[in-house]
């Protein structure tokens, strides 16, 4: 006869059950209120059950980061041009905010994971050629610091965006299609630039 402790600790897809109840938390709460035990009572498995899947919370917040790259990456692979990765960045940060803070505190998790390294290389190449898409007169001498620039804009826009801090400034306008007209103003030949 299996045991209420057995029958608990045998979930269906215990891995992305934590997973996605530590996202839950993580997107109400932040990331600081994670624990294992917790998300075990959350799932509804023996507080050991986490463990075998991420060891600990650092296991576990790599787990959402590189999650979280990979799935990046994709948004980010889709896009046509700068700008419009830039979009695909703040509609990402928007859609996955777990994710989107998890990823860029570095402290966090384990740099070194090598899943999270593959995911991160993805993103960071889908974005770097976003930049070399631009025109000359788009992007100025300097390749890295246009990537810089595009990477602030929309990491700045983003979380201004999650915090709340843009309520006033959008005035019921479409997040998407105000960051396409900052990009614009940006990365416009028009500013001077010379080809």
């Amino acid at each position: 006869m299996t045991s209420e402790r057995e029958r608990t600790y045998h979930h269906g897809d215990l891995r992305r059950a934590i997973l996605t109840t530590a996202l839950d938390v993580i997107t109400t709460e932040g990331p600081a209120a994670l624990s294992l035990r917790d998300l075990a009572r959350r799932a509804g498995v023996s507080h050991a059950a986490p463990a075998h899947h991420f060891k600990d919370r650092t296991g576990l917040l790599t787990a959402v980061a590189a999650e979280g790259y990979a799935l990046f990456a994709d948004a980010l692979t889709g896009a046509p041009d700068l700008r419009e990765r830039g979009v695909a960045y703040v509609r990402f940060a928007a859609t996955h905010p777990a994710h989107f803070q998890v990823m860029f505190q570095p402290d966090l998790y384990r740099t070194d994971d090598p899943d999270l390294l593959t995911a991160r290389a993805r993103a960071t190449d889908a974005l770097r050629a976003g930049v070399s898409g631009l025109p000359q007169a788009g992007r100025g001498e300097d390749d890295r610091l246009a990537g810089v620039a595009a990477w602030s804009l929309a990491h700045g826009f983003a979380t201004l965006l999650l915090t709340g801090n843009l309520a006033d400034a959008m005035e019921g306008r479409d997040p998407e299609e105000a960051f396409r007209a900052l990009a614009a103003l940006v990365f416009a030949p028009e500013n001077g630039r010379d080809s």
